[in-house]
């Protein structure tokens, strides 16, 4: 099990053992899913896209609810933006919708509504890595392209005992040409369906189904009780605090919110208006006579009504720490802002927020008391 300089895949035996046993297990184990067995490809599409870093439990209903609205691509090409990242709203990784209507608008508008039938073709669509292309060859069309995510890392990297990490090159290299060296390549949708299913359900990140597996007889990781050992990583994910202080501008019925449009997290969703802190501690008032909305109050009558309990949100790389200041204006403010949208409180639910802020507006009854 140890890491080799040269590595050959032949030299990993039992090979045709685990492909044989893989697929009797998938016979009579697999998961129904809506979306197995079609050969749709904006449906696979579809699919592969909101399960990328989603659990199939969480993504179902977004499936169902985007065929629902946009039942082909020329649909999903045609809809407003703000509309599908309302239909998104609280799935995360928010640039997989920006990309999923920027690609369908591609396909409809300048490819004639024709979805790419080749790998390097789906490969060059916009928000699709190498997993994703392979996973619609094979499910769409039949090509031989093995997918590699993390349920197949977890899987091999057990069953064959390899010790490479899979977040450097090295690793990613030897997976991948394993995986394809593994493929059925008469029955390519079938295997990967049958290594991903067996990641998610059978052969999972904890508590394993080691006892039942019908690969334990030659499972590397099982034999030397090493299960936990695999897959290796070489870095550890450190994460970034930030501390948003949102500004609820409460005027009669209408409140302001805002799009999010730099190169920075949830772009294109919407927000309240929002001054980012260093975390210490301060007054509100303070805050609000230090920051860019010192002028626009200044001459305004308004009262700090209630400031929210800290919300927070873990991102992949930030953790993000809010809290909700609402502002009773007694004055109308006007801002020269492209940015600020003035609506009527009633209308808050017809925009995507991020599911931080959705958390708040939820949970209205928490407060802490000035």
């Amino acid at each position: 099990m140890q890491s080799k300089q040269d590595i050959d895949i032949k030299e990993y035996p039992n090979q045709l053992f685990f492909r044989t046993e893989l697929l009797n297990w998938y016979n009579s184990s697999h998961r129904p899913l809506p979306w197995k067995g079609k050969k749709n490809p904006y449906l696979v599409w579809l699919s592969e896209i909101i399960l990328q870093q989603t659990r199939v439990e969480q993504g179902m209903p977004y499936y169902h609810r985007f065929v629902e609205r946009f039942p082909d691509i020329k649909d999903l090409a045609d809809a407003q933006e703000d509309e599908v990242m309302k239909l998104w709203e609280g799935l995360g990784y928010y640039s997989r919708a920006r990309n999923l209507h920027a690609t369908a608008k591609y396909i409809a508008y300048e490819l004639g509504g024709r979805f790419p039938e080749t790998y390097s073709g789906i490969l060059n669509l916009k928000g699709v890595g190498p997993y994703t292309a392979a996973a619609i060859s094979s499910f769409a069309f039949d090509l031989p392209h093995a997918v590699v995510d993390g349920n197949v890392f977890r899987v091999l990297s057990r069953f064959f005992g390899i010790d490479v990490p899979i977040d450097t090159s090295k690793g990613k290299k030897l997976f991948s040409a394993l995986a394809q060296e593994l493929l059925d390549k008469n029955e390519p949708a079938r295997y990967n369906q049958a290594i991903m299913d067996f990641g998610a359900t059978h052969c999972t990140p904890k508590n394993p189904k080691c006892n039942t597996c019908l690969l334990k007889a030659n499972c590397q990781a099982f034999l030397s009780n090493q299960i936990g050992h695999f897959p290796k990583k070489s870095k550890k994910i450190s994460r970034k605090t930030r501390y948003f202080h949102y500004l609820i501008f409460n005027y009669g019925e209408e409140i302001w919110i805002r799009k999010r449009t730099d190169r920075d997290i949830w772009k294109n969703l919407y927000e309240f208006p929002m001054l980012e802190g260093d975390g210490s501690i301060q007054p509100v008032t303070q805050l609000l006579e230090s920051s860019e909305w010192k002028t626009l109050l200044l001459g305004s009558e308004y009262s700090i009504e209630r400031v929210s309990k800290p919300y927070q949100h873990l991102l992949t790389h930030q953790k993000i720490i809010a809290i909700f200041i609402e502002i009773q204006l007694k004055k109308e403010l006007v801002s020269d802002s492209s940015e600020i949208k003035k609506i009527e409180r009633k209308n808050l639910s017809k925009f995507a927020f991020p599911k931080l802020i959705d958390c708040y507006l939820m949970d209205k009854s928490l407060y802490l008391n000035l």
